[in-house]
């Protein structure tokens, strides 16, 4: 059981990592702040506990990917409907 969490962690961590590239203050910031929770959370060993710190960075996952599509929509509508509004 131990084992199949650890991995699950490990693919979590680097997962937030790799998302942590584009963060708006920095990677250096969100690599920073990541492994400061991380380090937190080493001591867990209630696999219910852990199963919940999981769910809870599953979620900081998909909100950062929400923040980055948000992002490149924003970039591409003002880059296409700027012009529209000029003319008018």
């Amino acid at each position: 059981m131990a084992n199949s969490l650890r991995g699950e962690v490990l693919n979590l961590y680097k997962n937030l990592l790799y998302l942590g590239r584009d963060y708006p203050k920095g990677a250096d910031y969100f690599k920073r702040r990541l492994k400061n929770v991380f380090l937190k959370n080493k001591d867990v060993k209630d696999p219910e506990k852990i199963k919940e710190l999981i769910g809870r960075g599953e979620f900081v996952m998909k909100e950062l990917e929400a923040l980055y599509f948000l992002r490149k929509y924003r970039a591409m509508k003002q880059r296409y409907y700027s012009d529209t509004n000029k003319t008018n």
